[in-house]
């Protein structure tokens, strides 16, 4: 795709989503207080055509251990805007530099069921570079061929039991990766807008 497609796919209206889109009878709380997220959706070209960079959160991490993520986190106070967090998370984790990272813009933000309000942020690599893992955070950094998360044949629902009740949630596995939950809920979202 060219860069004017993916801005193109941006300027579509689309609804915020949330790990609840699938599970239409749970309450939520009135007045909840989210905290703020950013997650870097960075696409990168490669010999076999462009991919999404997501990583495998270490085994041994407290929240979501050896799930897949995009690299990112919550924003800090010393962050001037969810881009700003979200490139700051991935030179953390991935060792990816700022200076080669274009940002195209933001897919709407994301209630995940841990409290956050992630602001997924799109954007283009502009040339290639080695991944760095960050140790005790990060296991692994992969790459998934676009072609493969934007096709929606790709996504199935699957469920599983969670505090005593079976949630639904999106899955769009990979190879030995499973891609599940916010992740692959965004990039559901990711998909839908590159529809023709």
């Amino acid at each position: 795709m060219k860069l004017d497609q993916w801005r193109a796919a941006l300027e579509r209206v689309a609804p915020e989503s949330s790990d609840y889109d699938l599970n239409p009878g749970t309450v939520l709380p009135p007045g909840r207080v989210l905290r703020p997220a950013a997650v870097l959706v960075a696409i990168c070209e490669g010999a076999a055509g462009p991919s999404v960079l997501l990583t495998k959160r270490a085994s041994g991490l407290q929240h979501h251990p050896g799930q897949i993520a995009f690299p990112g986190g919550k924003i800090d106070a010393g962050d001037a805007s969810a881009e700003a967090a979200a490139l700051r998370e991935a030179r953390e984790e991935v060792g990816l530099d700022p200076a080669i990272v274009q940002i195209l813009g933001r897919l709407p933000a994301h209630e995940t069921v841990t409290g956050y309000s992630a602001i997924p942020v799109l954007a283009h690599v502009t040339r290639s570079f080695t991944p760095i893992a960050e140790a005790g955070e990060v296991d692994e950094v992969f790459h998934v061929p676009l072609a493969h998360l934007a096709d929606l044949s790709r996504y199935r629902v699957e469920r599983r039991m969670w505090r005593g009740d079976w949630r639904r949630y999106y899955a769009v596995p990979w190879g030995p990766y499973y891609i599940w939950g916010a992740t692959a809920r965004m990039l559901r979202g990711l998909a839908e807008r590159l529809q023709p």
